[in-house]
């Protein structure tokens, strides 16, 4: 496998792991074939009820049921702006966060991850040796070792939260929250699988399953992807990508410590974003030659 292939290999994979990790928690899963819009759950932002608004009091944590997406405003309606959370806040809703994580879509997600980690798996020496063996290729992904950094992108967070609260920006100081939340939320689920499997890294280091790095890097692309749509996500995703060829790169990882670095980040972004964003997907396996896929339908407004 020559380098150029070992490339796309981990971006293809890496993208392909997002699309169905990336969809909103509002999306059904449903088995066989992938069913008519008209028959997949209903455009939830559009019909149903708001929920109460949030609690003026400050100290009151935004729970699954209170925290709504900061576009659902609006003075005409009647309806409270979402404050901005406190500092402390953001480490309050940690705990719900934790609590979110065992459902049945986020199995079904860690699933699939597990299901490509393990796809990846016979081609992990190849592919990483064929990276780290081009040298020309170290310059163009050194980078990838700050922009997956977990300190990095949990100060750049905590930033983007500092920016918003002190202009005033509600949107900014809640996708900065978010974005702390992701990353907490992923390396705390990275670093205790870490130690559980206690995996070789190539250069013989431990702790190489799964990439902290690439967990990082998605739940940044996740926690975007759900706040600012696709033309924000797909260039994000892109860069995660990036980030996880420049660990193989790097000699620190194998396809399939990616692959369900991924897989963690996804599912971490999703997580903390509960409820936001307004287009919906349906996810349905589809029979493929030589193996099986993943199908995704997006659902049309009525």
């Amino acid at each position: 496998m020559n380098t150029r292939s070992a490339v796309l290999s981990v971006l293809v994979l890496s993208l392909t792991a997002a699309a169905p990790f990336a969809t909103p928690a509002a999306a059904q899963f449903t088995p066989g074939p992938v069913r008519p819009a008209a028959e997949t759950l209903a455009n939830i932002r559009s019909f149903a009820p708001a929920p109460a608004a949030p609690s003026t009091d400050s100290d009151a944590p935004l729970t699954a049921a209170t925290q709504r997406p900061i576009d659902w405003t609006g003075g005409a309606n009647g309806v409270e702006r979402l404050k901005a959370p406190s500092f402390g806040r953001i480490f309050q809703d940690l705990g719900g966060d934790f609590q979110r994580l065992p459902t049945r879509e986020n199995g079904l997600l860690f699933g699939i991850g597990a299901g490509l980690a393990g796809l990846a798996s016979p081609h992990d020496s190849k592919v990483t040796s064929s990276l780290h063996a081009n040298q020309d290729a170290t310059g163009f992904f050194g980078p990838g070792a700050y922009i997956g950094n977990f300190y990095l992108n949990l100060g750049a967070s905590f930033a983007t939260y500092a920016v918003g609260r002190a202009a005033g920006n509600t949107r900014l100081a809640v996708v900065g929250a978010d974005l702390a939340r992701a990353q907490l939320l992923s390396q705390a689920t990275a670093q205790g699988i870490k130690y559980i499997a206690g995996r070789t890294r190539p250069d013989g280091t431990d702790r190489s399953f799964p990439s902290g790095h690439t967990a990082s890097a998605f739940a940044t692309a996740t926690v975007l992807q759900r706040h600012y749509g696709w033309k924000v996500g797909i260039p994000a995703y892109a860069l995660a990508g990036y980030v996880g060829a420049s660990r193989l790169n790097a000699n620190k990882h194998y396809l399939s410590d990616v692959a369900f670095g991924a897989a963690i980040g996804v599912v971490a972004g999703r997580t903390v974003t509960f409820g936001v964003g307004s287009t919906k997907f349906a996810l349905a396996p589809i029979a493929a030659q030589g193996g099986v896929g993943i199908g995704l339908t997006k659902i049309s407004k009525k």
